[in-house]
């Protein structure tokens, strides 16, 4: 049996709270992560909370990777979900980590689609 994707789930604590609040800053972590683990880029989305917050996603060809803030908390969730063997989503996760300012965080990882390879579907 093999595995179709790799999900990390990044819990992210003691992090900066004005850059948590920065959509810009949030879009250009993401973006980076994404190149830097050697996704490619299809499109992005991110939204702004009032009075706080950020929730944003990059679109990867290889699936997708999220955030979700709450500065009040200086708290984040992060997921970097990636299909194939060509990227490297724990680089992704090196990234944000650093680039978020975590001083302490934990990665949970999920594989996905775990498939038996000898199953052969009728068509």
């Amino acid at each position: 049996m093999k595995a179709l994707g790799k999900h990390l789930l990044l819990e992210l604590n003691d992090c900066d709270r004005v850059l948590l609040n920065d959509i810009h800053a949030l879009r250009d972590i993401l973006l980076d992560a994404a190149n830097q683990c050697g996704a490619t880029v299809l499109s992005d989305s991110f939204h702004q909370f009032n009075p706080c917050g950020v929730s944003g996603a990059v679109i990867i060809a290889e699936s997708h990777i999220t955030i979700h803030t709450w500065p009040e908390h200086g708290y984040a969730a992060a997921d970097i979900f990636t299909c194939g063997t060509t990227v490297q989503p724990e680089k992704a996760a090196d990234v944000i980590i650093e680039r978020i300012g975590a001083k302490t965080h934990a990665i949970i990882h999920v594989m996905r689609g775990i498939v038996d390879t000898k199953q052969r579907v009728a068509g």
